[in-house]
Parts: C-alpha cells; structure tokens; sequence
C-alpha cells in the first residue's frame, strides 16, 4: 500500500514539474509553431519577386566568392577568383588563365577571407567588392556590373594577406597585413630562430582609381613581427585612419598556440594612412626591389593581361612620425570594428573576458600629451587606459567580431560559448544574447561596417555544422543562420549551408547593384584579336601546328561543326563567340578529351579553349548550356588523323 502511496506522489509531482514548465516556458511545440510561422513570413521571397538585398560570402578554402540574396537565402552565383572553375571555365580557358598568374608561377587556388564593398562616404555604393586572398598574398577586384573578377594584385613582403581586404571611407585605398611575418627577402636563406632579428611585417597601402577601381600598390609599411589579423578603416573623424589588430606580440615562431597566448595585452595598430601617404609623397620612402604580378582583365579584348612588377616603396615609421601608434588590447585579438560615428574601437581578444572599447577622440589627446608606456621600432605605444572608454563585461567566451545597427547598439560574435550578445553603445552592457550553432566566427549585418547600416538583419557566419543538417559523411557544409535584429530581442529566421568557409560577408541594399547589372556584352565593342563577329566568318586556319578555329554560337548550332584535317601533335586553339545579343542565353562548348574543361560564353563574348589531341578518331563536340529547344542538336564534330597524315583542313555547317 505504501508503495502504491509513493508511486502515486511521485507521478503527481511530475505532473506539477511539468505543468510548471509549461506555464515558465509555454508548450514547446505551440511556442516553435509560431515562431517558424513567423521567421518563415519574415524570409519568403514569392517567386519572380525580388530581395531586399544581396549578400556576398567570402568562400574560405574553395577561393570563391557566392551571392545570395537576404532574406531568402537564396543562392544566385558563385563567382570564381582565386580558384579554377569547371562551370564557368575561368582559368582553364586561355583568356583568364592570367588572372591566376603570381611571383610564384600559375597558382590555381587560394584562401579567400574577407569581401569588402567599395564606398563612397562611407556607405557602400555597389560599384565593386574586393577581396584578399590569405594564401599567396592577393587582393582581387570583383566589378558589380557583370559580377566578375576583373583584377588581382599580388602582395609582395607579406605572408599570409589576412588582415585584407578592407577600404577607406572613399575607396582611396584597400589595405593588406602580413599574417605571418617573413623575410622581406624572399630567397633569403636564414634560421627560422633568427624570426627576432631577420622576420619582418608589412601593411600594405593598395591605391584604387576612382574611375575605373584599378588598383596600384602605392607603399608598405614596415613594423614588428607580429601577426597581424583583422583591419578596419575609420568612419568620419577617423577616416585618416586604418586599424589593425595583432597578437603574437611575443615574436614566437613555434607552438603559437602557448608561447603566443603569454602576454596578458596585445595590440591594436592605429595608422594615419593620409598622413603616411603624404610621407611617402614627400621622398621618405625607400624603393625596394621585389617582383609581384598584376593582372587585370582588359573588357574590350576579352581576355586578362599580366604585368610583371620590380619595386615597390617601403616606409619606415621611425622615418616618420606620428604615422602609427599601438593601443594595448586583451587578449590575442582577432576582429576590429569601428562604430558608425567613428568614435568606439571595438577589439575583440580571443582569450579576454571583456570586450574592449577604445575612444578614438582619447586616443588623439594621448598622443597629444605623449601618453606612451614604451616605443617599439619607431612605434608608440600608448598607456592602455588612456584610449579605453569602456569594457562590456560578461560577453561570454572568446568574443571575436562586433558590427553595429546604427540605432545605438552593437553586436559581438562569442566563439567559443557559441552566442551573439548585443550590448549597447551607450552603457557598455550587454542587453540581449542568443545561441548560435555552432563556434560562431564572423557576423554581418547590411551596412553594419558602414556610417548607415540598414539595421534590420543579421547573418551569423559559423564553423560547425553538426546537427543542423541531415548528415552528409564526416564533413558538413559550414552554416549560415539569419537573424532578425529590427526589435529589441534578436530573432533566428533562418539556417542555411554555405559554400566552402565563408569568414566574413558583406551586403548591400537590392537598388544599389541591380539598376546597374549588365545584360549582355554588346557585340559591336568586342575587341578580341580572334573574335568571329558573323557566320560568314567562321573559319579553320593551319598555322604550322597550331591549327585556330575561329567559331561561332547561336541558337542552335556552332559554325563550323565538321572539321577535318587535325592531326595528333597539333595543338588546336578553339576561338569561341556567342553572337547571341539577348539577356541569359548563355552557350557553352566542351570536346571530347578535353584536359581542361568546358567554357560558357554570355551574349557578346569570346573565350578561347585549347585542345591537344593525342590519338586519332572523330570527336564529338557540343553547347552544354540548355540554350533553345534544340539544344540537344547543337553539336558537331572533329576528325583527327595522324601525325603526318596528309588530310587538308576542310571544315563546314550543312551542306557548304
């Protein structure tokens, strides 16, 4: 009986536990109903309408750059950079194999971290975004009219380009920062434990034209040994200036993760580029010999062109004054952000349990009255409670990157609790945090870096996907979630897997790029040495081995589509031009035995693939963009014979 007692008081109190959960938290599955309602209605896009915005994730370790739009998260592109693409062909056909070019030789890859918009007065104008590569030290241009890749410019000096690609408030300049110091010789043979003495670091000062955006490295920066990660460049009353963080101010070269984790502060690196610039005007930079690639894609001729470069002008800040400063920071900071006013410098320590803000009116009278604790290489460094304004205690664990509303609030990224807090801007606490799945690294929110940020959403950008997905084998796709920030709380709206590593994003408001959006490349302004502008001049001409096909795509055929005459050994260079002048119809060309890949041409264009035959027989070659009802029947092909064959060129299209 008295079993039966217990077993009864036991399942009533249950029941009261249970029923008082309900009653603190409301019914899990009713509370999860409403709210999937509602982030579903706040992310629908209806189909044939069009987003708010357009997002571009920087693609890590795939060195691409993707675009979505917000809030649907839908993908549009994936433009390719610093990496081959079998889709589109871009370094495998001959006119953009250039683009890839560096000191190093043909380097088909690399490490893309942070895109950054062009601006102008400080708020992104939609004309380009730039974007660095971490690997071999890059930064490339991405023109927003046709959304390709348009130049990349090699980073001498420097190893790893972390700190980059970020830009003034009028796009005067994009920067770079070494991550890993080296030598600034590079065939310099030395012991890496003479890091101390022979290691140097660079920033480097990348000048845009505001017309056309082509870039030309104007000077570096020479500074300590440091690793330095993140830049940001001022807004406002601090638009002279660049902010870097930098960790490792221990100079260790080994087991970083003890031996660069000792000092209790770091540093954030203030740099008056104007007033550097100036320096450099005036002849007190050294010019230094060095060899790094340029290469820009020349529209009018379809193709990218590479230039070669032999110098570059060095500065050192003991030659010049009042260029730099370092602010102490705790701990090993990683990201940097200024808020839209430009006054608070927001570092964020991996291993600091605050968040630190820096003022930078504070920082001005510092200086003004030579508030140093030290002088490192020409550097002052500046009494650390003499540029902090505030620290947000209780962020959580390893805060990391902070963007801004523009209604008086910021929000951090916490990695290693996993969490985005919102503090504010005028207290310096924290007013609202939220999980996010899983080690969150970068956040974005459109306009969030700029002096007007939209404020309405946030994307968080994280680095474990776990079990957000269903599971596809040991490596998921990294995640993305959006969130709603326009009330007082944040909102999750949405998660969605991205493409490579994204670290950083940036967005830009829908009406700012699309007016603008080129449709086609129009015919008449093609430019190409080999480019076939009418059927009539669709031809197959032997220049010794090098036999070049001069070919044209329309709807539905190419011309010519017989061709005989090749012989093993030749070398076959097929010269390609879509004569279609209507948005979207896009045509392709792939060939047997191709070892490259396959090539899409847009309305207008001319690209160029290479083909070496290495046995006799007839190859089949067809579009393979589904252009019109009879795209299937868009192909053609080629006999090859062999070496020394006497077969003559004779090429044709129906019955000619």
């Amino acid at each position: 009986m008295k079993s039966i007692i217990s077993i009864k008081s036991a399942l009533i109190g249950i029941g009261l536990l249970t029923v008082s959960l309900l009653v603190l938290t409301g019914c899990p599955g009713q509370s999860n109903l409403m709210d999937t309602r509602d982030a579903a209605q706040k992310t629908y896009v209806a189909p044939g309408d069009y987003d708010e915005f357009y997002a571009f994730l920087s693609g890590g370790y795939s060195g691409q750059l993707s675009v979505w739009g917000l809030p649907s998260a839908r993908l549009f592109k994936v433009i390719p950079v610093f990496s081959q693409d079998p889709e589109s062909g871009y370094g495998y056909y001959e006119e953009s194999k250039s683009m890839l070019q560096t000191s190093y030789g043909f380097i088909p890859w690399d490490d893309s971290h942070h895109p950054h918009l062009s601006q102008t007065g400080g708020i992104a104008d939609g004309r380009w975004i730039f974007i660095n590569a971490n690997n071999t030290p890059r930064i490339a241009r991405i023109d927003l009219e046709t959304f390709e890749t348009v130049e990349i410019i090699e980073i001498p000096n420097t190893g790893g380009n972390h700190g980059s690609s970020f830009v003034t408030e009028n796009t005067e300049y994009v920067v770079g920062a070494t991550r890993f110091s080296i030598p600034f010789d590079p065939e310099l043979d030395v012991p890496i434990d003479s890091y101390k003495e022979n290691f140097r670091g660079a920033l480097s000062l990348i000048k845009v034209d505001q017309d056309t955006g082509q870039m030309e490295l104007d000077f570096q920066i020479v500074v300590p040994p440091y690793n330095y990660d993140l830049a940001r460049s001022g807004k406002g009353i601090s638009s002279d200036w660049y902010f870097f963080t930098t960790y490792n101010t221990e100079e260790a070269h080994t087991l970083l993760e003890i031996n660069a984790s000792r000092n209790d502060k770091d540093f954030v690196a203030a740099l008056n580029w104007r007033k550097a610039a100036e320096y450099v005007r005036e002849g007190r930079a050294e010019l230094m010999s060095t060899e790094y690639y340029h290469n820009y894609y020349d529209k009018s001729q379809s193709m990218a062109i590479s230039t070669v470069k032999d110098e570059v002008l060095v500065l050192d800040p003991k030659d010049a004054p009042g260029i730099l400063y370092y602010l102490p920071t705790p701990k090993s900071p990683h990201g940097v952000d200024i808020d839209p006013t430009g006054e608070y410098i927001v570092a964020g320590g991996k291993l600091a349990t605050v968040i630190p803000v820096h003022s930078f009116s504070r920082m001005l009278e510092a200086i003004e009255n030579e508030r140093f604790i030290d002088e490192i290489d020409g550097i002052p460094v500046i009494d650390y409670d003499a540029t902090i304004i505030g620290e947000v205690e209780n962020p959580g664990l390893g805060p990391l990157h902070t963007e801004f509303d523009g209604k008086g609030y910021a929000y951090t990224s916490v990695y290693i609790s996993s969490e985005i807090v919102k503090w504010s801007l005028e207290t310096f606490e924290v007013v609202d945090r939220i999980d996010a799945y899983y080690s969150i690294g970068h956040l974005m929110i459109p306009g969030g870096d700029t002096v007007d940020p939209y404020g309405k959403y946030m994307i968080g950008l994280t680095k474990t996907a776990k079990d957000r997905y269903l599971p596809v084998g040991p490596k998921q796709n990294h995640p993305a979630q959006l969130y709603d920030i326009s009330g007082d709380r944040m909102q999750l709206l949405l998660d969605f897997p991205t493409i490579g590593e994204p670290h950083y994003a940036q967005a830009i408001s829908a009406e700012k790029v699309k007016p603008n959006a080129a449709r086609i490349y129009q015919l008449e302004d093609n430019n190409h040495p080999h480019a076939t502008k009418s059927v009539s001049d669709a031809r197959v001409v032997r220049e010794g081995d090098v036999v070049r096909v001069y070919m044209t795509n329309i709807r539905s055929n190419f011309r010519p589509d017989n061709i005989e005459g090749i012989h093993v050994g030749d070398t076959v260079y097929f010269h390609l031009t879509n004569l279609e002048q209507e948005w979207d119809v896009v045509h392709g060309f792939a060939i047997k035995g191709a070892q490259n890949a396959e090539v899409l041409l847009a309305p207008g264009q001319t690209k160029t693939i290479k083909w070496e035959p290495n046995r006799p027989g007839i190859y089949p070659f067809y579009c393979t963009a589904f252009c019109s009802a009879l795209h299937q029947e868009m192909q053609g092909y080629v006999r090859v014979s062999p070496a020394g064959a006497n077969t003559p060129i004779t090429y044709r299209t129906g019955t000619r």
